[in-house]
């Protein structure tokens, strides 16, 4: 049975309120697992992460993709992934067009992959596991991402998003997730943006689901306060410990929180980095 509790130290308060957020505190324990880990690279791949990627022509995957976009579908369904429409949208996705070229014979593996500037692309099952947990069996009209990358989140939302709004503050990542989208022909249902994820879209807002892709050591609150009443927000949070946390609006000034796996992320930054 979980109980409302309060919880001072969640972030900044909203603007013209005072006092705690207030959260229903609970925990699921289906395993810990490790994710978006970059253990599984090779220390010479590591080396490429702070270079600008080659984008991925997939000329030596050709037909090939196809059948390993499937295999992945398959393994995420027995990873427990059940959600058809991110299965979906997760085999209609050409990730090996999301990552540096020579890295594109790996892009279906479950491993987090450099896709340069010190930032990484998320295992398949992060992002199937993400994006599952905001959507629930609902179905958005209107979401944001925070931390666009390479554009490969995005572009799986907006198969079944109608509006995906997506932030990135590294001006090379930028450049590339533009690059990928516009491949893709996703520039209509997607709103790429060059800024300061933390802030969050308030004249965009409020967001149905709202989808954090980096650490932070609290949820900002300008994201929480985006989010539409029955709106959910997932995210990893903590230091050199981290969890999946999802959090779900309950009412004008009280949330209800439960925390998920043990994950791996690269951390959250505030401002923007040219």
């Amino acid at each position: 049975m979980r109980k409302r509790v309060s919880q001072p130290d969640v972030s900044q308060p909203v603007s013209g309120r005072t006092g705690p957020v207030r959260y229903d505190s609970g925990r699921l324990s289906p395993g810990v697992t490790p994710a978006n880990s970059n253990t599984r690279i090779s220390a010479a791949t590591l080396q490429r992460q702070t270079q600008a990627p080659t984008p991925a022509s997939g000329s030596n995957l050709g037909l090939n993709s196809d059948r390993l976009r499937q295999a992945m579908v398959e393994r995420l369904r027995a990873q427990g992934i059940t959600d058809e429409r991110v299965l979906n949208a997760m085999g209609a996705v050409p990730r090996h067009l999301f990552v540096d070229e020579a890295l594109a014979s790996r892009a279906y593996e479950d491993a987090a992959l450099p896709i340069g500037h010190s930032q990484t692309i998320s295992q398949p099952w992060v992002v199937a596991r993400m994006i599952a947990a905001a959507c629930d069996d609902r179905t958005p009209t209107r979401v944001l991402e925070v931390g666009a990358g390479c554009g490969y989140q995005a572009a799986v939302l907006a198969q079944f998003v109608r509006e995906v709004h997506t932030i990135e503050r590294i001006r090379g990542l930028y450049e590339l997730a533009r690059e990928h989208l516009r491949a893709l022909r996703l520039t209509t249902r997607i709103r790429l943006i060059y800024g300061d994820g933390m802030l969050g879209l308030p004249g965009v807002a409020p967001f149905d689901a709202i989808v954090v892709a980096a650490a932070g050591l609290a949820i900002p609150q300008a994201l929480l306060s985006q989010l539409a009443p029955g709106g959910r927000l997932i995210a990893p949070e903590g230091g050199a410990n981290q969890r999946l946390v999802l959090i779900e609006r309950t009412g004008a000034a009280s949330w209800k929180r439960t925390e998920l796996e043990a994950v791996r992320f690269v951390p959250l930054r505030a401002g923007i980095q040219s």
